[in-house]
């Protein structure tokens, strides 16, 4: 036993000499949660809004009032007609006209939008957010036919409720699968990792010594993420802590087993570090849901997202933080994670008990 620990301090010890790989390890979370958070946002702010009327009766003008004074749009410009509007945005002076009729006031109705649909998804949300806005103004808004929605678990429509989970899922992966798997292809370079199999500690000991290390780190950095997830950039965290770590250590053990796994495949560092980006980071920032929805992919890509560990560690670190469930209604993730893992760790195991032989 104290042999295995002296393993476990001496990889330690080499990794925390190492200021680059602590600096990569602690800094890029830190980076992504505030790029993610505030920097690469799907927030509806600042839209420039060109407002076309004929006459400002006290309805329109309360209904610009509205637009104006929300935090979502900037107007720009009023004018009279449709085509000056749709020609300030065609030359990119405005990303949406709010279009009134004339008979607005009496009837209530006649609201036509005319938005920059280049980005088909931010239109959508610019088209959603100013039908709710116009139809706040009025007292009645169902006569405008707009129903006001209501927002669960998000009100705000926060983008970081929707990307800190999916940048959980995305680090945990990358450091526990990567590291792990360069660690050990490292000594296979050096070639020390002869010398430690065939010292007093089993080779299953060996390999197990150098994946704690980055299993500390892993849990280090999902408190860092979860602190600067509830502390700055306030996203809740809604369902138990305890689940939450639970599951967040079944995954750490999933991808410490695919780290293992890379490992055994790749003979230099290079190698492993090619694998683990093609094997990990565009499927995990692809297929896991962190950027689109894997329900509105082609069929052929849902199959392939079926495979992905991250999607189901996403799903349920969105529905425990955000929505608060029970670990009952988060199950069949559990589950799939735990069969991967039972997998993953099987054949890494296997293919290195036959390596050694």
């Amino acid at each position: 036993m104290k042999q295995f620990i002296s393993f476990v301090i001496k990889e330690t010890r080499h990794i925390l000499r190492d200021k680059r790989t602590m600096l990569i390890l602690f800094g890029m979370p830190v980076v992504m949660m505030l790029l993610f958070g505030f920097a690469i946002t799907t927030d509806v702010k600042n839209v420039r809004t060109v407002v076309v009327t004929s006459q400002m009766d006290h309805l329109t003008r309360r209904a610009v009032e509205q637009l104006g004074q929300s935090e979502y749009f900037t107007l720009t410009a009023t004018v009279a007609t449709p085509a000056e509007a749709e020609r300030l945005i065609r030359s990119q002076q405005a990303d949406m006209a709010v279009v009134f009729a004339p008979d607005f006031a009496s009837k209530k109705s006649g609201l036509q939008l005319i938005v920059d649909g280049s980005d088909p998804n931010m239109a959508q949300q610019w088209t959603n957010y100013a039908q709710q806005v116009v139809a706040g103004s009025l007292g009645d808004a169902s006569t405008l036919s707009v129903v006001n929605s209501k927002m669960l678990y998000n009100p705000q429509m926060k983008s970081a409720y929707n990307f800190v989970p999916a940048i959980m899922g995305m680090l945990l992966m990358l450091i526990c699968a990567m590291m792990t798997s360069i660690s050990i292809v490292r000594e296979k370079e050096r070639g020390t990792m002869e010398v430690l199999l065939v010292s007093p500690v089993k080779p299953l000991m060996v390999i197990i010594a150098k994946a704690i290390p980055y299993m500390v780190l892993a849990f280090a950095i999902l408190i860092v993420i979860l602190l600067m997830a509830h502390y700055v950039l306030g996203v809740p965290l809604v369902g138990s802590l305890f689940w939450i770590i639970a599951v967040s250590v079944i995954y750490i053990l999933l991808a410490l087993s695919l780290g293992l796994l890379i490992s055994n495949v790749a003979q230099t560092q290079l190698v492993a570090l090619l694998l683990s980006a093609m094997v990990l980071l565009m499927p995990v920032v692809m297929l896991s849901g962190m950027m689109f929805p894997v329900e509105s992919m082609p069929q052929v890509l849902q199959w392939i997202a079926a495979v992905v560990p991250p999607r189901y560690y996403i799903e349920a670190m969105r529905k425990l933080m955000i929505m608060g469930v029970g670990i009952g209604e988060v199950l069949k993730e559990v589950l799939v994670l735990v069969g991967m893992t039972v997998v993953l760790l099987t054949i890494a195991l296997a293919k290195f008990k036959t390596r050694l032989e």
